[in-house]
Parts: C-alpha cells; structure tokens; sequence
C-alpha cells in the first residue's frame, strides 16, 4: 500500500493562505481517491475535502469557497489550498488515500496549521 507524506503547514494570520501537500509514494491515479481531514484540539477529526471520482470533489460547509483540493497524478500528489484562513481552521490536517478496489483507508500523519495573529 501507498505510504502519505503531508507537508505544507505552519502559522499563518487570519485573512492569510496555505498550500498543503501529500505526496505518495506510489500511483494513485485509478486507485485511490484522495481526501483532507483535520482535527482541532478536543473535537473529532472532520473531514474537509475529497475526490468522490477521479474529478468530482466535495467540501465541509465550513470550508467551501476557501478550499480547493487537486491533485497531479504525474507526481502521485495531492494538494488543498487554503485561502481566507481563519483561526477557526486550526487544527491537524491528514492527507488520506481510499483503495477503491479493497475499500481500505490509509492516512499520512498530518501537519500542523495554526491560524493566529
């Protein structure tokens, strides 16, 4: 199975923006569908982006408008940018790969963005 590697976070100011990556080490493309989770101190992780097919896309309530998930299947890797950040978003954010074909799910270990002035 594919290994996630996130990279991306840090601290950034309300209003501010971040790209998050999640590259993985094998192919994806027709494979795996890829999403965004993250969860904030004290609440259950929430899913915030994913690929439903090889191009349809959903987002949480929360983030749509401000979020945008893609992916290079070239570079097996998928991104979300973050634009109008608020502290609101602060949380961990995990990178996940669903197999399409054994329905099992693998997770990167996340990355840590702050949302603070």
């Amino acid at each position: 199975q594919v290994q996630l590697v996130e990279s991306g976070g840090g601290l950034v100011q309300p209003g501010g923006s971040l790209r998050l990556s999640c590259a993985a080490s094998g192919r994806i493309f027709g494979i795996y569908t890829m999403g965004w989770h993250r969860q904030a101190p004290g609440k259950q992780r929430e899913l915030v982006a994913t690929f439903t097919t090889s191009t349809r896309t959903t987002y949480a309530d929360s983030v749509q408008g401000r979020f945008t998930i893609s992916a290079d299947n070239a570079k097996n890797t998928v991104y979300l940018q973050m634009n109008s950040l608020k502290p609101e978003d602060t949380a961990v954010y995990y990178c996940y790969a669903h197999n399409v074909f054994t329905t099992k799910d693998v997770w990167g270990r996340g990355t840590q963005v702050t949302v603070s002035s």
